[in-house]
């Protein structure tokens, strides 16, 4: 998430713009970081107190009594707070939320051990013996990593040293522990690589750089597999730089990769993107659903077989979306390509947006394709119970509040003779002595008008879904960027609804569509539909776009014909056109996917089989 600051520089790289240079100042995205910054944060610390992450810290700091509560990794959801709390002061400075960052910050900083070491839970249940015994497990370094980026957040935004001391201290004694001649060993959670790397942007210091380089040449090296563990499950079957695919845990493998991505671009490793470039594509093509939803087992939260993406029992780790995003951000800076633009596109409007009510409070840890009327919520991170407040392992949650009130930062990159748009958002982007404002209504309006003081020069991300689109009346091509030069530059993108089918390779949902409108993609629920969702059928004519002003914050809606069964019918027919008999026909209303379960929670479906 902090990949915020300007790396090394060489000519043609996309540089990230900082803190001040891009701002959301209204649309789309402006509401949803206002409820972030004034309910969900303040309500995050409540729940962290609730569930005891707090009290951890403050036992191993040495106040009040008691036992270590909660995971091993609990200081993780912590620090993803600190990060979060850190970006929306950034965005909107508040005394209140200052205080709160400075108290937590000073228990953080006591609760560290002289040398370094810092885990609150590890301190409290095993002592300094404990330290690094069961690394595969443990999060130890994971929980060093989410220190460190939280740190390098704090200093960027607000200007105090005091958490970025912290984990100096950490990285050092990381470093003095960690490597070839030391412990050769690897956390069964990758986070620490890009953290260490974003340490290095921050601080100069290359020990960082280097220790991230090992951590990551590590992997695929029989470290896990000699502790009695399945590597393929932690990313560590096969090399980095010699790996084809992702697979495994779904959020352990794009956050290495991410990691990796940071590497190859902070040492020139052309080897290693190149590879990157690989798996990146080999997921996106093959493992990654419609709506850029990751990770289709709930066994081992992890990545199935090429086409294995079922609709229904799809886990789609919310935290796996938001590390896709940020490993499609780092490929995105590394090679400018929009298909890494794409890609952070389809998982923030549908995979991560999914993941938090409207009001921002509530969240899904699992974002599944499809949900029947009758699901029983077996789980305690089933859909079925409807959006939670909260859950037992809420990595889920602060993660997404770092991510709404970091998202300023996806938005647009400087190269030495142009800004580049990636996302579309209203607000204002400076670089260079220049000044943009982008006033668009996307995505529920394709049109974007970006006007200047002075004579600018643009490159614009034209979706690769956007046939048709055109820039200052200019027919220009989708699926790269097209570059613009004035004070006025109007982009608009057509927004025709589309109907898309299913890879005949995905067998759960072979024959069905799913409907899209620009950037999002669609879901029927069963609260606006007379039909049974559970039995619906699309019928071949175009659906058409209404607007719906007062439907789950204004959205604009799709409606198409359907056609839906009646009765029971076994599970199988000797008749194959058994389901295609029966029935009457129905109009379908499909809302955005982020958006279901708003509501009442009932049957939900994103591919639709066709009539």
């Amino acid at each position: 998430m902090t990949s915020r600051s300007p790396a090394a520089t060489s000519k043609g790289r996309r540089h990230p713009l900082g803190l001040g240079q891009v701002s959301i100042t209204g649309g789309f995205w402006a509401p949803r970081q206002a409820r972030n910054g004034a309910d969900a944060i303040p309500s995050g610390q409540d729940q962290l107190e609730k569930a005891g992450n707090l009290h951890n810290l403050r036992l191993a700091a040495g106040i009040g009594e008691g036992e270590a509560i909660g995971p091993v990794f609990a200081d993780s959801d912590v620090y993803k707070w600190l990060e979060a709390a850190a970006w929306e002061y950034g965005r909107n400075p508040d005394d209140d939320l200052l205080k709160r960052i400075r108290d937590l910050t000073a228990v953080v900083a006591a609760a560290q051990r002289e040398d370094g070491y810092l885990d609150s839970v590890v301190q409290l249940r095993y002592g300094d013996e404990g330290r690094y015994q069961q690394l595969v497990w443990s999060h130890e370094h994971y929980c060093a990593g989410h220190l460190i980026q939280a740190a390098v957040a704090t200093v960027r935004c607000i200007g105090e040293r005091d958490l970025l001391d912290v984990a100096i201290k950490l990285a050092d004694h990381l470093y003095a522990t960690f490597g070839d001649g030391k412990t050769v060993d690897v956390d069964g959670h990758p986070v620490i690589e890009m953290a260490l790397v974003e340490l290095y942007r921050e601080t100069g210091t290359a020990t960082y750089l280097e220790l991230a380089k090992w951590f990551v040449e590590a992997r695929g090296q029989g470290i896990i597999e000699r502790h009695g563990h399945s590597p393929a499950y932690f990313s560590d079957r096969v090399p980095v730089r010699e790996a084809t695919t992702v697979e495994g845990h779904s959020v352990r493998a794009v956050y290495l990769a991410a990691g990796a991505a940071d590497v190859a671009l902070e040492t020139g490793d052309t080897e290693l993107l190149d590879a990157l470039k690989v798996q990146f594509e080999h997921m996106w093509s093959t493992k990654t659903y419609v709506t850029g939803g990751l990770g289709a087992r709930w066994d081992g939260e992890a990545f199935g077989d090429e086409y294995e993406l079922p609709a229904d029992r799809a886990y789609a780790e919310t935290c796996a979306a938001i590390g896709g995003i940020q490993w499609a951000w780092r490929m995105l800076l590394a090679t400018g390509e929009a298909v890494y633009g794409d890609a952070i596109e389809r998982m923030l409007y549908n995979g991560f947006l999914a993941g938090v009510s409207l009001s921002g409070t509530e969240y899904f840890y699992v974002n599944p394709l499809q949900l029947r009327g009758a699901a029983y919520p077996d789980n305690g991170r089933s859909p079925a119970h409807g959006r939670r407040g909260w859950f037992d392992c809420a990595c889920c949650p602060p993660n997404i509040m770092r991510t709404l009130s970091s998202l300023d930062g996806y938005l647009a990159t400087s190269t030495d003779d142009a800004i580049q748009i990636h996302q579309y958002a209203a607000g204002v982007i400076k670089s260079g002595g220049v000044e943009l404002t982008v006033d668009t209504a996307y995505p529920w309006d394709g049109t974007v008008r970006i006007t200047s003081a002075t004579p600018a020069t643009v490159e614009l991300r034209i979706p690769a879904w956007a046939e048709g689109a055109t820039v200052n009346g200019q027919a220009v091509d989708a699926g790269r960027y097209a570059r613009a030069e004035g004070t006025e530059i109007e982009l608009v993108l057509p927004l025709t609804p589309r109907v898309v089918g299913a890879d005949p390779r995905i067998d759960a949902v072979r024959g069905c569509v799913a409907l899209e409108r620009g950037p999002l993609v669609y879901a029927v629920e069963q609260e606006d539909n007379a039909g049974n969702v559970d039995d619906l059928h699309l019928l071949p004519e175009a659906p058409v776009a209404s607007e719906s002003t007062k439907l789950l914050d204004g959205v604009t809606v799709l409606r198409a014909k359907g056609r839906v069964g009646t009765g029971h019918r076994p599970g199988w027919s000797f008749a194959p056109d058994a389901a295609d008999s029966v029935g009457e026909e129905v109009e379908v209303v499909a809302v955005p996917y982020y958006a279901w379960a708003n509501r009442e929670i009932g049957a939900m479906r994103v591919w639709l089989p066709r009539v």
